[in-house]
């Protein structure tokens, strides 16, 4: 049976849905739209990471060993994350990442929570054997898996978009030089602990040199691509203590 908690973990991706939907559509119909949209959308998105966070790590403890599993947690860093951009001056596409993880969220809350209690069940395939899910919710449970790991991909590149807005807005003034500083930060740590993350930066890495290197372009731009790229594989490094990755990517943040 669902507990209170539960019920709000899920309130939490129904507003940030809704909020962010809201924010989303006004933004691309060139509407004007207040900012309480934005915030209200990440809001909620502390409300479920809040509470996932205190489900797998427990109430804080002021010792190095709580920090350090803290830290490591996936959870936890998409809870810092929303609290930064809860905060900071709106980036819209910051939204997206999470949209996406709440509407799977939403769908698999729906499908085992909300549907039994105005559905019935099907029934059994056989004498004495557990109901069968009625025929909407089996759809959904398809759906959500058919589209998980395409929706995973989504994130993946999502993410890398919204590390290029911010450091085009750090010379547009747009936002502030600890945004993309915060943000490369964040993805380091993605780059070790989702698949997802590491194929789409290799996937735009191989455009990128496919580019550069085409014929007709100055030499120089693969000379200086050579250099950022090798800048930063020394500043991501090749290793991350092991408990970073024991989650199972975005999955990890299913309740």
């Amino acid at each position: 049976m669902a507990t209170t908690q539960h019920y709000l973990w899920a309130a939490g991706h129904f507003i940030l849905l809704l909020c962010s939907f809201k924010y989303f559509l006004a933004k691309v119909l060139f509407r004007d739209v207040s900012n309480w949209w934005y915030t209200m959308s990440f809001t909620g998105a502390l409300v479920s990471y809040a509470i996932v966070c205190h489900k797998s790590l427990g109430t804080p403890q002021p010792n190095s060993a709580w920090v350090r599993r803290a830290i490591l947690d996936e959870n936890v860093q998409y809870f810092m994350m929303a609290f930064f951009w809860w905060f900071t001056r709106p980036v819209t596409l910051a939204l997206v990442p999470y949209a996406i993880f709440s509407l799977f969220h939403a769908l698999t809350f729906t499908r085992t929570t909300l549907l039994p209690q105005f559905l019935p069940p099907g029934p059994p395939p056989q004498p004495g054997a557990a109901p069968t899910p009625h025929p909407i919710a089996k759809k959904l449970q398809v759906w959500v898996k058919a589209n998980y790991d395409n929706a995973m991909r989504a994130v993946a590149f999502a993410e890398l978009v919204i590390l290029a807005r911010v450091v085009l807005g750090l010379f547009a003034r747009r936002n502030a030089l600890l945004t993309p500083l915060i943000y490369a930060h964040f993805l380091r740590q993605r780059w070790f602990q989702s698949k997802f993350t590491r194929d789409a930066v290799a996937y735009v890495d191989v455009r990128i040199k496919n580019f550069i290197n085409s014929p007709g372009k100055p030499p120089v731009l693969a000379q200086v691509y050579g250099q950022v790229t090798d800048l930063t594989r020394r500043w991501v490094g090749t290793t991350l203590p092991a408990a970073a990755n024991a989650g199972a990517g975005a999955g990890a943040r299913r309740q």
